[in-house]
């Protein structure tokens, strides 16, 4: 991070404010949309299933309600970001250009070299459709749910009984076929052992079981009352890689009792994507908050000369998303910081 980056993070840094709580809702989008196509969003609950009968804003004094399946179909935009809203919560998803006259609509995909056996994650190329109920996927011969949806991405569910390891991914789209492959990826947490004592340090290992690749995982504490994570309760961490994939958390039991957590993998940085939401965010910053607007751009500056350099930029969207209030300018930056 450049020392002018860093005093304009500084000089910005009073107005920061608290982070929200987790919401009892999440918007899920397909991480890119076509400009004008039809898509399909999902609402989940807190309790992890699809939610029908929610209303979602999706801009432009436009709202839409998810059916029975807790799924709601929309038309994107014509360009720039499309945020969805509702009950306090929001996501956003690029809007991609319609293809010029002529361009094969040939069905291609691609995904993640790793991804969680039991989470969500967007599998993107062409030849796809906005409507969920015309894109089937399958992995490893199991039909994946397909959750949400446009002409150039879909986010899908494995099975529970789709096994860790390597993965062929099958997708039927507007009769076309396309395969691919990745890693299913078993998330699993070591305990000490012996347990730790109340009041007593140790460390807490997560396990990646189905790959050898390193693996950038962010992993949250839901049990701070019992037992603490001494970097924070929200930390992003890097397994070893090889056949002993883990990762170390130094914790410290604060009582007895139970205790869970929740760890899930970051696909690779996409640096090109966050300086579109860059970008889109500076165009919403008004022109009187001079400092917001000049970190922005050094951000995305930074991000186009140094685009390895993707820690370092997250964790500077991430300071200025702290000194946003919540609005699109948020969840804007939000968007930015999980693409690094």
């Amino acid at each position: 991070m450049t020392r002018r980056l860093l005093l304009i993070l500084l000089a910005i840094s009073a107005f920061s404010v608290a982070r929200a709580q987790t919401a009892p809702l999440s918007i899920v989008l397909p991480p890119r949309l076509r400009a004008d196509a039809q898509a399909t969003l999902a609402i989940l609950g807190a309790d992890g299933h699809l939610a029908p009968g929610v209303i979602v804003d999706i801009g432009n004094g436009q709202h839409v309600t998810t059916d029975a399946t807790g799924r709601a179909r929309f038309t994107a935009p014509p360009d720039g970001a499309f945020i969805a809203r509702t009950q306090g919560v929001s996501a956003a998803a690029l809007v991609d250009a319609v293809s010029p006259p002529g361009a094969a609509s040939v069905l291609a995909l691609s995904t993640a070299p790793d991804v969680s056996q039991h989470d969500r994650f967007a599998i993107c190329g062409s030849g796809l459709s906005g409507d969920v109920t015309a894109d089937h996927v399958t992995i490893n011969g199991d039909a994946a749910f397909v959750l949400a949806a446009s002409p150039v991405c879909v986010v899908v569910l494995p099975q529970t009984r789709t096994l860790a390891g390597a993965a062929k991914i099958e997708i039927d789209a507007a009769g076309a076929h396309a395969s691919g492959s990745t890693s299913l990826v078993a998330l699993d947490f070591v305990r000490p052992n012996p347990p730790l004592q109340p009041g007593r340090k140790g460390k807490l290992f997560v396990r990646a079981e189905g790959t050898v690749d390193a693996l950038r995982i962010v992993v949250e504490n839901h049990s701070p009352d019992v037992i603490r994570f001494i970097r924070g309760d929200v930390q992003l961490l890097r397994t070893s890689g090889s056949a002993r994939n883990q990762a170390p958390i130094d914790v410290q039991a604060i009582r007895s009792g139970n205790f869970s957590f929740h760890a899930r993998i970051l696909p690779p940085p996409d640096p090109a994507r966050a300086i579109r939401y860059l970008a889109i965010a500076e165009s919403l910053v008004p022109k009187t908050q001079s400092n917001m607007r000049r970190a922005l751009k050094a951000i995305a500056t930074h991000l186009a000369r140094q685009p390895r350099d993707a820690a370092k930029s997250r964790a500077a969207v991430e300071h200025l998303a702290a000194s946003a209030a919540a609005g699109s300018l948020h969840t804007l930056l939000d968007a930015a910081a999980s693409c690094l």
